[in-house]
């Protein structure tokens, strides 16, 4: 019986470690995956972004050249020479395949881009050469005149094509991430089918030897009942019986706890990968925001500073009548507005204050912004001097706030909002109270466009969890609600 038991038992050891293996193998792979592949998406975003800023460099080398041209001074304090060698410099690399700047970046070109590339070659090599002439002091005034034409006649096509070229490099980034889901479908798909397998061929056999143990306890027990009325040997067949049952009722405990201790191995395993792709995903959210935001500001925010100077530079033109002044007044200050308009969004998508100055600072701002905004009495409370957090720490208690502070203005119709923040070196406390008509957290929303709603509290949940603190919403219909996150400052 006991080379059963032990037959038995290594066979669900064999396939338990088996299991456990192949788990571990597919978690850590996709970690790894993932890993590498939000590596690569930074690169490629670093290259996208290079990209974008050829054009704006190429609009700043003819507006310079022009000024040149024309004897006028430029306000732009940079170097022509420098400029000129920046760009030439940055699109041989884009094309090289290898862009250096604080540190090498591959540039992952398809067969498109090397024809695109070859396509925009010609006008990059005529205005690079027109360029150089402009910047020699020993080149005529009418040569120069004439080398201008060939910018301005170059330029356009230049910048369409290299527009297009930033949108395909933006085109295969995108497939690629595209191609990373699928293949974490797969990786997810593999470690479900492997938990089927392992359900199939290890508990199962666990629960047949449990039955097969409370079988033979069933029949020792009738034996045991014919066996009162017998001789001393009876007896003694007896206590040998009970012997391998309390050997028997050993053994179904210590499986008991074996199998209780491989759920519980499996829990923390599950519950630390779903961390992992959480903390993963919002990560990658940021990267993404923050890149977002630096395209914004670098591209479109530079582009539209050099629109607005262009039309103020017209509207100063004597040639211009009142009513024509008139409009190019309005149309500066509607460039104006989109300018403060981008600017709002890129530092709504990544506050830069965040990284200079910390989270007192930032929430300080973000009250100042929403109650200017939204007409709303947002009321911080706090010191904007705190000690510096982790930066993930800093951007998952900001989003909390903000998203608390937007549910508040939004959806509770609040008039009041204070935003609460206390430090010390052991623990951190913020919270966002608002007067507003408030919620029941058992009747949240369960309108497909309110779903918003429930959507932004699991985001929170979700934040909080990763920075290892404690979320409460305390909510009573028109009694206002409480947002608390609670973080330990001594376990970071």
């Amino acid at each position: 019986m006991n080379q059963l038991d032990q037959q038995v038992a290594r066979r669900l050891t064999r396939f338990y470690l088996l299991a456990l293996t192949v788990i571990a193998v597919l978690s850590i792979s996709g970690l790894l995956f993932i890993r590498h592949t939000l590596n690569t998406h930074y690169d490629d975003s670093r290259v996208v972004n290079v990209a974008g800023r050829q054009r704006m460099l190429s609009q700043r080398l003819t507006k310079l050249a022009l000024l040149r041209t024309a004897g006028l001074s430029a306000a732009d304090s940079v170097s022509f020479d420098s400029l000129l060698h920046t760009w030439s410099q940055t699109h041989m690399q884009l094309r090289s395949g290898v862009l250096r700047m604080e540190k090498e970046y591959i540039v992952r070109k398809s067969a498109t881009l090397d024809s695109m590339f070859a396509r925009i070659d010609p006008f990059f090599q005529s205005m690079y050469r027109s360029f150089g002439q402009i910047s020699r002091s020993d080149v005529p005034l009418i040569e120069k005149q004439e080398v201008l034409k060939t910018i301005l006649r170059d330029e356009l096509p230049f910048v369409q094509q290299m527009n297009d070229i930033v949108f395909q490099f933006d085109t295969e980034s995108f497939e690629r991430v595209k191609t990373l889901e699928r293949i974490e479908w797969l990786l997810a798909a593999a470690t479900l089918l492997t938990l089927l397998i392992e359900g199939i061929f290890i508990f199962r056999p666990v629960v047949n030897y449990t039955q097969h143990i409370i079988r033979r306890l069933d029949r020792s027990e009738k034996a045991l009942q014919l066996a009162n009325g017998r001789m001393e040997i009876a007896n003694q067949e007896l206590e040998a019986t009970n012997e391998n049952l309390a050997a028997s009722n050993r053994q179904l405990l210590d499986t008991q706890k074996e199998l209780l201790r491989a759920t519980e191995e499996k829990y923390q395993l599950q519950l630390a990968e779903e961390n992992i792709r959480s903390a993963a995903l919002l990560e990658g959210q940021e990267e993404e925001r923050r890149r977002f935001a630096r395209e914004l500001h670098d591209g479109i925010g530079q582009m539209l500073t050099g629109l607005k100077l262009h039309a103020e530079k017209l509207k100063s033109t004597a040639v211009l009548d009142e009513k024509q002044r008139l409009r190019f007044a309005e149309l500066c200050d509607l460039i104006y507005d989109i300018i403060q308009t981008t600017r709002q969004i890129s530092y709504n998508l990544m506050p830069s204050t965040l990284s200079d100055f910390g989270l007192g600072a930032t929430l300080h701002l973000l009250a100042d912004q929403t109650a200017r905004s939204a007409g709303t009495d947002v009321i911080f409370d706090g010191n904007r001097a705190h000690k510096r957090l982790s930066p993930a720490m800093e951007i998952g208690l900001y989003r909390i706030a903000q998203e608390a502070l937007h549910n508040a203005v939004k959806y509770a119709g609040a008039k009041q909002i204070r935003i609460t923040l206390q430090q010390d070196n052991r623990k951190l406390l913020l919270a966002v109270e608002d007067d507003g008509k408030g919620f029941s957290m058992k009747a949240l929303p369960k309108k497909e466009n309110d779903s918003l709603i429930v959507n932004g509290l699991d985001n929170m949940q979700t934040r909080a969890r990763l920075l290892n603190g404690d979320l409460t919403i305390t909510s009573r219909a028109n009694k206002g609600t409480t947002v608390k996150v609670s973080v330990n400052l001594s376990d970071s």
